[in-house]
């Protein structure tokens, strides 16, 4: 199973009802609350043993799915 594919798992068990292909601006617009971002953090580190630090926590890199991917397979490398 690709990254993409994990991670839309998550998201739509957290939040099923956001449309996470579509949506471009996930943190600016507020669909995600900060709740589901500490939520999604946790997920993400137990799924992909990451570890995101508080500098990875930019909206940047939650508004939407292709910049989740970025920031997952960036912290795998790590």
């Amino acid at each position: 199973m690709s990254t993409r594919e994990q991670l839309m798992e998550i998201l739509e068990e957290l939040r099923p009802d956001i449309d996470f292909e579509n949506e471009q601006a996930l943190i600016d617009d507020h669909i995600m609350e900060s709740f589901d971002v500490v939520a999604l953090v946790s997920s993400l580190a137990d799924e992909f043993d990451i570890t995101v630090r508080p500098k990875d926590l930019l909206p940047k890199n939650f508004n939407n799915v292709d910049a989740m991917v970025e920031l997952i397979e960036r912290l795998m490398e790590e």
